[in-house]
C-alpha cells in the first residue's frame, strides 16, 4: 500500500516519544524524573470543570457553529481588546480544537506548495511538519543565545526570499523561554511589512511571563502589523486545560473566513461542552491564573540557579512560558544520545534539542513539583558529570 506523500514525510514527535518511555519505566516501578512534560501538572479550575458539566446536564452536546457558538467567540473579542489591545470583530474569531489546531488552519488557509515559511530556531517542534503538510517549505533562522535566542529584524530580513510568505513569532516561547519586547517585535514587523509577509503570532503562554517580563501581542503595534497578523491563543496553558482540546485566533476577516471554510470541512466545531467551559475560564475568577503562574516563577527560580551552578552546561535564564532550554555542546554527546542515557542511566526524561532544530541543547519543563525539580536536578548533575 503507498502512503500519501504527506504522511511519509513527517518526523514522528520526540516529545511524545520521550513521554511514552518516561512512562513505560514508571509503570514498571521505576522512580522516573519526568522534565518533558508541555502542560501545567495543576488541576483544571473548579469553576470552568462545573460550568463544563453543568453544560452536560443541560443536553448542551449537539453540534455548534463550526467555529464556535457566538457568546464564546465575542468574550475571547473581548479578551483580545482588553488583555491584547486588539479590536477584532467576533467574526474574525475562530474557535478550535486546540491552538495547535488554530496553528494548522492559519497555514493552511494562507501557505500555497512552493511557499516559505520563515521559522526562528529553537522552534516548537509541530510548526515545521504543519507547514510541510501545507505544500510549504521551513525555512529555518538560527537564532543566538547571546540575542536570548530571539530572531532580529536582520536576521529575519536575511532568511527572505521572493517564495517568503509567512514567518512565525512565539512568544513567549516554547522551548527557549524567550519573551520579545514592543521595540524587537516591531522591527519585525517593519521587514515583513516591506513585502507584505504575514506573522503567525503563538501567543499561548501570554500568561506566563517573568522577571518583569512584559508580553506584547505584536498585531496591536500598527494597522500594518493588525493586517498582516494571524493571533493564536488557547486555554491550556493559562487555565491547565490541556485535554480539553480547546484554542482560538483572531484574523483579519478574508482569512478567518478561508479558516472557518476548512475547519467546516474538517473537523466542525471545537467540543460543545467544553466551550462552555471556555466561555467560564474567561469571564470567572483569574486568580488561579496568578498563583499558577507564581508557582512556575518559583521552580524557575530553582531549576535555573541550580542550573547555572553547574560545570560545563549553560542556559539563557527563560523569562516565559515553563521551559530551560540547556546547553549541553561542550559535553561530547548530541541530544538524543544525552536524552536516552540520561534516561536509562539516571531515569530522569528530557527532550533533545535536535526535535526544536539544535542538537546542542536539551529542554526541560518546570511544570512538575518542586521535590521532582531538585531529585532530577541532582541525576542530571551526576549524569553531567561522568561525561
Amino acid at each position: 500500500m503507498e502512503l500519501a506523500q504527506r504522511a511519509t514525510i513527517l518526523t514522528p514527535s520526540l516529545t511524545l516519544s520521550i513521554d511514552s518511555k518516561a512512562k513505560a519505566m514508571k509503570a514498571e516501578g521505576i522512580d522516573v524524573c519526568g522534565f518533558g512534560a508541555g502542560e501545567p501538572d495543576f488541576d483544571t479550575p473548579e469553576h470552568i470543570k462545573a460550568a463544563c458539566m453543568a453544560a452536560i446536564e443541560s443536553g448542551f452536546t449537539k453540534y455548534t457553529p463550526s467555529s464556535g457558538i457566538p457568546e464564546l467567540r465575542q468574550a475571547i473579542a473581548d479578551k483580545f481588546l482588553a488583555d491584547n489591545k486588539l479590536a477584532y470583530k467576533p467574526g474574525q474569531i475562530i474557535v478550535s480544537n486546540g491552538a495547535k489546531h488554530s496553528c494548522f488552519n492559519a497555514i493552511l488557509a494562507t501557505c500555497q506548495p512552493g511557499d516559505e515559511v520563515i521559522i526562528p530556531a529553537p522552534y516548537w517542534l509541530s510548526y515545521p511538519e504543519m507547514v510541510r503538510l501545507a505544500g510549504g517549505e521551513p525555512v529555518f533562522v538560527q537564532t543566538k543565545e547571546e540575542n536570548g535566542w530571539k530572531m532580529t529584524a536582520e536576521e529575519f530580513e536575511n532568511a527572505m526570499t521572493p517564495r517568503t510568505k509567512m514567518v512565525i513569532i512565539n512568544t513567549p516561547g516554547n522551548p527557549t523561554g524567550a519573551v520579545y519586547t514592543a521595540e524587537e517585535l516591531a522591527a519585525l514587523v517593519d521587514v515583513a511589512a516591506e513585502e507584505e509577509i504575514l506573522i503567525l503570532s503563538d501567543e499561548i503562554y501570554e500568561k506566563l511571563t517573568y522577571d518583569g517580563a512584559q508580553h506584547v501581542s505584536i498585531a496591536s503595534l500598527s494597522p500594518q502589523a493588525n493586517h498582516l497578523t494571524i493571533t493564536v491563543n488557547g486555554f491550556s496553558k493559562a487555565y491547565a486545560m490541556t485535554g480539553w482540546r480547546l484554542g482560538y485566533l483572531g484574523a483579519p476577516e478574508a482569512i478567518a473566513k478561508a479558516i472557518d471554510a476548512i475547519q467546516s470541512h474538517s473537523t466542525s466545531n471545537p467540543c460543545s461542552f467544553a466551550q462552555q467551559g471556555g466561555l467560564a475560564a474567561l469571564k470567572g475568577d483569574q486568580s488561579g491564573v496568578e498563583d499558577m503562574r507564581a508557582e512556575f516563577d518559583m521552580r524557575r527560580q530553582y531549576m535555573v540557579g541550580r542550573i547555572q551552578s553547574m560545570a560545563r552546561v549553560s542556559l539563557v535564564p527563560p523569562r516565559g512560558a515553563f521551559y530551560a532550554l540547556v546547553n549541553i555542546g561542550k559535553l561530547g554527546m548530541n541530544s538524543q544520545n544525552f536524552a536516552d542515557r540520561l534516561l536509562s542511566k539516571h531515569h530522569v526524561a528530557v527532550v533533545p534539542g535536535v526535535a526544536f532544530g539544535d542538537d546542542r541543547t536539551v529542554r526541560l519543563s518546570y511544570a512538575t513539583s518542586l521535590d521532582v525539580i531538585k531529585k532530577g536536578l541532582d541525576r542530571f548533575e551526576q549524569f553531567c558529570q561522568t561525561l
